[in-house]
């Protein structure tokens, strides 16, 4: 598996850009490594996106652009499931930009909040703070890829211990 988050300009792919991505990886419930790159979009980041990530202007200036990372970044999801959270949002940020440096690519996908709402039908909102308040998962800098990412991989560990592997297949 590798849980994906990625932070950008805004939200739709075709016209925003990714200014930080992480993976997480992970195999039989035990995360493999960790990889995460400010990415330099090519466009300024609105205030209100850097009020929500802390992800400055300045702090991206001398960051790798998408495409030199890209090679990086298709090796690291090389044969893994795509996990995120809402996932069509990473997914889509990640393959067009992929798509836009050269690259074909496609992965299988899962989706950590549909995941959360099939599992816990009467559990209330599924947004990622409730996930992590609902399954006591903490997070040092929330809106940031590498943490995000991180809390994505224990709420995977927090499922395999509470659900049994067929009713996680299941799901």
């Amino acid at each position: 598996l590798a849980f994906v988050d990625v932070e950008t300009t805004g939200g739709h792919p075709g016209w925003h850009r990714i200014t930080e991505i992480a993976i997480v990886a992970m195999q039989g419930g035990a995360v493999e490594w960790e990889w995460s790159s400010l990415v330099n979009p090519g466009s300024p980041i609105p205030p209100s996106i850097q009020v929500l990530t802390g992800i400055t202007n300045a702090m991206v200036a001398d960051a790798p652009r998408f495409e030199d990372l890209a090679p990086e970044i298709l090796r690291r999801l090389e044969g893994r499931v795509f996990v995120a959270h809402n996932v069509r949002f990473d997914y889509g940020f990640v393959r067009g930009e992929l798509r836009r440096a050269g690259h074909t690519w496609a992965a299988p996908q899962l989706c950590t909040v549909r995941l959360s709402r099939h599992l816990y039908p009467d559990g209330g909102r599924h947004n990622l703070d409730s996930v992590m308040a609902r399954h006591g998962i903490g997070c040092d800098a929330r809106h940031r890829a590498l943490p995000d990412a991180q809390v994505l991989a224990r709420f995977w560990q927090v499922l395999r211990s509470d659900w049994d592997a067929a009713s996680l297949q299941a799901a």
